[in-house]
């Protein structure tokens, strides 16, 4: 049997059909990539790197103090909200200078994520952030607050100062102190361990904004690194983290409750970062790449952190 052809307006009104339904999967496959590259554009603007390592130093440090599982995994959460809280204040903060400056890593600048979603975004990991700490006790919170605050002062301000570097000196200086008091019940901090915090916050700042001196110069952004120069801003970062590994080891030899074998334990994790330290150095001296340096900290703050874990010292006074 021959088939019986289709009429013109037949064969017209079936091939607009098929162009409306392609046309209808195109656009409802370009918003879903949409949404799915504003997700993925939201959460590199938030610094996944250092967001993600200072979550887990204290999810490290919490296992050293002994919180047990329930409160580790909750000051963590709290952690990890309070760092994506200043990291994306910070971008939200430089959006207008990244663009100035050209930078490609930087979605909020590029307009791949819009101002309104970034300051919901903001919002509410910040109310997390301090909501989550509080439920740890009242002293856990102030202590984080006191780190959550430090990070909005740079951002807001004190980044384009001589004063830059004392936002992390208090931030990472209470750190410890979230930790320990974030126990049941709650114990201060060891003073050395403080010690630590701070001139690790000092090696953090320093070592994440070398790669970027040139570009923070051009739109006014002239903070302690900057001043210094990248030779000595560099030296400055690693003769602290060399600080931190010394403190950390006067601390162990001082702490008259571990056994020779847990003291061990803990300068072995000393003796790594002071290392480290000197590598760092080196490296800085000899002027190759900087985007390794801040890199280089992390790992030391972790060996440093988990030999502590290792050593069972409370970190407490």
């Amino acid at each position: 049997m021959v088939p019986r052809r289709l009429s013109p307006h037949l064969l017209q009104g079936f091939a607009s059909d098929q162009r409306s339904g392609a046309s209808s999967s195109g656009q409802a496959a370009t918003v879903t990539g949409s949404n799915g590259s504003s997700v993925v554009a939201l959460a590199r603007s938030t610094h996944p790197g250092p967001t993600v390592a200072v979550t887990v130093l204290s999810v490290v440090l919490a296992a050293a103090v002994g919180l047990g599982v329930g409160r580790t995994l909750l000051l963590g959460a709290a952690v990890l909200a309070g760092q994506l809280s200043i990291g994306l204040s910070n971008d939200l903060v430089d959006a207008a200078r990244d663009r100035q400056v050209g930078r490609r890593d930087k979605p909020l600048a590029l307009g791949l994520v819009s101002t309104s979603t970034a300051v919901a975004a903001v919002t509410v990991v910040t109310v997390l952030a301090v909501g989550l700490t509080f439920v740890l006790g009242w002293a856990a919170g102030v202590a984080h607050l006191v780190f959550l605050a430090s990070g909005w002062a740079y951002n807001l301000g004190l980044k384009r100062t001589a004063w830059s570097a004392v936002p992390f000196v208090v931030g990472f200086g209470a750190l410890p102190a979230v930790v320990t008091l974030a126990a049941a019940p709650p114990a201060a901090p060891a003073a050395w361990a403080l010690v630590v915090g701070a001139a690790f916050g000092v090696a953090i700042h320093f070592t994440n904004v070398l790669p970027d001196l040139d570009d923070d110069a051009r739109t006014g952004v002239v903070g302690l690194p900057h001043r210094l120069g990248r030779l000595r801003a560099g030296l400055v970062a690693f003769a602290a983290l060399g600080t931190a590994a010394v403190v950390t080891a006067g601390g162990l030899l001082l702490d008259g409750s571990l056994t020779p074998v847990r003291t061990g334990a803990g300068l072995v994790g000393s003796v790594a970062a002071f290392v480290l330290s000197v590598v760092g150095a080196r490296l800085v001296r000899r002027g190759g790449a900087t985007r390794g340096l801040f890199r280089l900290v992390i790992a030391a703050a972790l060996v440093l952190v988990a030999s502590l874990a290792l050593a069972g010292t409370a970190l407490v006074a």
